[in-house]
């Protein structure tokens, strides 16, 4: 829910609710169902807010508001029913006919709802008007009565026990207090003071901002930022989810409404709330329960598999809006949202987007790619050329790093000649991430990295989040690899996304010239079962049907075709099509 300025209002029937969706066992929309009668529910509509602005009186601009609860019962068929039907059963909002209580211990009457938080909420706040309200309770501003805040004014979520009918709705509480509570420290975060409780309800404590919500200001200046404008806003959101990137925390619900800025002033601060749907993840972990608002989901949360990636999709949804005004998947039902976000993709050809530039173009594109391997993570995209000339905040550790890291010093001699030759066709702008998590990784003087460095600099960085999440098992286990010292050049090679360059227009490009440094210095005959030796594998008879394409008949060296694969890695999906 959030510390909300936005009242909810009614939709107009001609526009989707967008919904916040909670499930932990939804059923995926099919990706092969097709859309009846495309002309009337479009997958790509201009901008549901330009209504707004044409012909509507001037104080409409709230009706393009979305809802944060639930209205109505979503008309069949539809995916949104059963995320529906599922969040109700979370959270125990259920209404005659809407969803079905399943049978269990899930609604058992002895939940312990006891948080262990301070019972003094009362004696030292003294709270005032409602200025927001979400799914499962309201946020009211309050003021401090002693202490060191006395006389202060702060933001008070007040979360009704009545409605932690279930175990999760009670854990979901737990967790956003554990979360705000350990990711103190982010200027781009609100500052989180302290949680309460009584027999009645649960009080989290937080800054008030009283500028409002990026969405409301988006209206405001009719529908889109210019694109200087739009960088100062993306920065700051690319600044405080790369802090919960690497913290281990990924947010799950990224949406204009949850970015709140601290005053009116057009210079203000902005501030990421609403860690209601957030969750602890490691850099090799997959999360499955499907969480989020139906506009800004992530294709990859509806397959039910996803990581920090999710979040970085939610940007370039906000970062699209921004820009020009119109959201990038939009359809009069949630299913068709959903089906959009699966299938179709954003236009880039309508107004205004021939105008902006092809830096603008790229760093959404670069966020909104339906491979979560190929998109671009928060501190990568803060290295975009798009914002080279914004220097708003440093650019951060990026995790996936660490990722790269480990998968290079487990690769073969082979592959790892073959990044090298990769590595060698970045461009200067390419280069400045590589660059910049170098540094931050703390080379000696004479310009070198131990493994031993990655849990140095990772530990530096470190809050309580990073233990919850156990980020740092995670780097412990990349620090006890044994390896050489890493000079820049090869740390470029190590942490190189092969995925990502290839969902860029250049990728061929890349490619081709790597293949042809390889050529010079890295290739040799090699054998079929030499080359599965180097890849780990058994020399079986499949592997030799899928590994004879790799090999050039000529001269037993390795084909394109292979070089190209060897970045990858091997799969055992290239097995299975054998």
């Amino acid at each position: 829910m959030g510390i909300c300025h936005g009242k909810p209002i009614e939709t107009s029937h001609d526009q989707p609710e967008t919904t916040t969706v909670v499930s932990e066992n939804v059923e995926t929309p099919s990706v092969n169902s097709e859309i009846k009668k495309a002309s009337k529910f479009p997958f790509y509509s201009p901008s549901p807010l330009s209504s707004v602005f044409k012909n509507s009186p001037a104080n409409s601009s709230v009706n393009s508001t979305p809802l944060r609860f639930f209205k109505r019962p979503f008309p069949p068929p539809s995916p949104a029913k059963h995320i529906k039907a599922l969040l109700a059963r979370r959270h125990g909002s259920v209404k005659p006919n809407e969803a079905t209580i399943p049978e269990g211990n899930e609604y058992d009457v002895g939940l312990d709802k006891n948080f262990g938080f301070s019972k003094q909420f009362g004696a030292k706040y003294e709270i005032g008007d409602e200025v927001g309200r979400g799914h499962f309770g309201y946020t009211s501003a309050a003021r401090v009565k002693k202490g060191e805040l006395k006389g202060q004014e702060v933001a008070v979520k007040v979360i009704p026990k009545s409605k932690m009918t279930t175990a999760i709705a009670i854990e979901d509480v737990r967790r956003e207090v554990k979360i705000l509570r350990a990711l103190n420290g982010h200027k781009n975060l609100v500052h989180f003071y302290d949680a309460y409780e009584d027999d009645e309800n649960v009080y989290i404590v937080m800054e008030l901002c009283k500028g409002g919500e990026l969405l409301d200001r988006i209206l405001s200046r009719g529908g889109k930022y210019s694109e200087e404008d739009a960088k100062a806003v993306m920065a700051q959101i690319l600044s405080v989810v790369a802090f919960c990137h690497l913290q281990g925390v990924v947010h799950r619900d990224l949406k204009p409404e949850n970015f709140l800025f601290t005053t009116n002033e057009e210079n203000s601060s902005l501030k990421v709330i609403d860690f209601g749907l957030s969750d602890f993840v490691k850099p090799d972990e997959r999360l499955n329960d499907i969480v989020g608002s139906a506009y800004y989901v992530a294709p990859e949360v509806l397959h039910r598999s996803y990581g920090t990636e999710a979040d970085m999709w939610s940007i370039g949804v906000i970062a699209y809006i921004l820009l020009c005004g119109s959201r990038p998947f939009w359809a009069r039902t949630e299913s068709g949202i959903f089906r959009a976000v699966l299938k179709a993709d954003p236009s880039f050809d309508e107004a205004p987007w021939p105008s902006l530039s092809s830096d603008a173009q790229d760093f959404v594109k670069g966020l909104l790619n339906k491979d979560y391997r190929k998109r671009l993570t928060a501190a990568q995209a803060l290295c975009h050329p798009w914002l080279s000339n914004y220097q708003v905040t440093k650019i951060p550790l990026d995790i996936v790093v660490f990722k790269f890291i480990k998968a290079y010093v487990c690769s073969s001699p082979l592959r790892k000649s073959a990044l090298g030759a990769l590595a060698k066709t970045l461009s200067v702008a390419q280069l400045v991430y590589f660059h910049e998590q170098f540094t931050l990784l703390g080379p000696s003087k004479s310009g070198f990295l131990s493994i031993q460095n990655f849990k140095t600099a990772l530990t530096r960085h470190s809050t309580d989040a990073m233990k919850d999440a156990r980020v740092l098992d995670y780097v412990n286990m990349v620090s006890t690899l044994q390896y050489r010292k890493l000079d820049f050049e090869e740390f470029c090679s190590a942490a190189i996304s092969v995925y990502q360059l290839e969902g860029l227009q250049t990728w061929d490009d890349h490619a081709r010239r790597g293949y042809e440094l390889f050529e010079k210095d890295g290739n040799r005959p090699i054998m079929i079962e030499e080359l599965a030796s180097e890849l780990g594998l058994s020399p079986s008879v499949p592997v030799h049907v899928v590994l004879q394409d790799w090999i050039r008949h000529a001269d037993g060296k390795l084909s394109f075709l292979g070089f190209v694969r060897l970045l990858h890695g091997f799969s055992s999906r290239l097995l299975q099509k054998s």
